[in-house]
């Protein structure tokens, strides 16, 4: 018999049954669509775990929780600690400026060359040395990993907090219909380019098409992302991709030969202060908000959601009403 009912098996989901486990406790997970897939916009996120940067247009809660989040992670998928590079063109040396006055934990680094050597036409740049990458689906798939050991299956079925008796985490995102949520649509793009060499993510600031270059295996990028006001479920649009691959051409313009190996478009869920929250609501818990900062931000929201449960601590990121 489960102890509680998490619906959605998105980033936020599953780490809510992955936690729900850890203090021991049985979980029982339910998604209308089964495991991760290309269904979700967790599939699509950069996993970029960069809390000092996102300090730049973030709320303090998000930077203060997402210092943790790379220990959390460590413990289900490989977790990559190379820091994260923040460069600008010559001619937007003044969008860096900015960028350094918005946030901590980074140095200027003049020769980009010494960290990244295929940078090295790329002007400035911050190095942010404490954060952290992971691949998504991988990440994805060692939660999904971890849930099995412990008997945790993803059972595939339609439900809503209404048809299931006992306590339930709703972590359904945009399917939860909860008030004052809105999609905020985010485009991608997966390119092959062999011949770039980058260790770490790259944030390129650009007055109005700032891009992020997060590095996968086998000399595979994920290009990202757009920020649009709608919740317009369509794929990638061709100005979308065009001014993504035209700020990768600006890093480095061996990126024009790049192969095309997938795009992806999906709306991210978010409040009207970008910052996630568990909303409860009597027997529910919500889990919902999470923004651009799904995988930043889950375990906490996961961690506060399991902490009010068992031991009704209620953390900074809960909301009774």
């Amino acid at each position: 018999m489960a102890d509680v009912t998490v619906i959605g098996a998105g980033v936020a989901g599953l780490w809510a049954a992955y936690a729900l486990c850890e203090a021991g406790l049985t979980p029982r997970l339910i998604d209308r669509s089964g495991p991760p897939g290309p269904h979700g916009c967790s599939w699509w996120a950069g996993g970029m775990l960069a809390p000092w940067c996102e300090g730049a247009v973030a709320e303090p809660v998000i930077t203060r929780h997402g210092a943790q989040a790379a220990a959390h992670w460590a413990g289900v998928t490989e977790v990559t600690q190379r820091g994260t590079l923040v460069v600008a063109m010559p001619r937007d040396k003044g969008e860096l400026a900015r960028f350094a006055r918005r946030t901590t934990g980074h140095r200027a680094v003049a020769d980009l060359a010494a960290l990244e050597p295929d940078l090295a036409g790329a002007g400035q740049g911050l190095f942010f040395d404490a954060e952290a990458h992971l691949d998504p689906r991988a990440a994805l798939a060692g939660l999904v990993a971890a849930l099995a050991a412990r008997g945790v299956g993803i059972m595939q079925a339609d439900a809503t907090p209404e048809t299931i008796p006992g306590p339930v985490i709703d972590a359904r995102g945009l399917a939860a219909g909860l008030p004052g949520l809105r999609g905020v649509r985010g485009e991608m793009l997966l390119l092959r380019a062999p011949e770039i060499r980058l260790s770490r993510p790259v944030r390129l600031l650009h007055p109005r098409h700032p891009l992020y270059i997060v590095p996968r295996a086998e000399g595979v990028f994920m290009l990202g992302a757009t920020q649009i006001e709608s919740e317009d479920r369509r794929g990638v649009s061709a100005r979308s991709m065009l001014e993504l691959l035209s700020a990768a051409y600006a890093l480095d313009p061996r990126f024009a030969e790049a192969e095309v190996l997938e795009t992806g478009a999906d709306l991210r869920p978010a409040f009207a202060d970008n910052v996630p929250r568990v909303q409860v609501r009597g027997r529910v818990l919500q889990l919902n908000g999470l923004f651009r900062h799904g995988y930043l931000m889950a375990p906490a929201l996961a961690l506060q959601a399991v902490d009010y449960l068992t031991r009704g601590i209620k953390g900074d990121l809960v909301h009774e009403d």
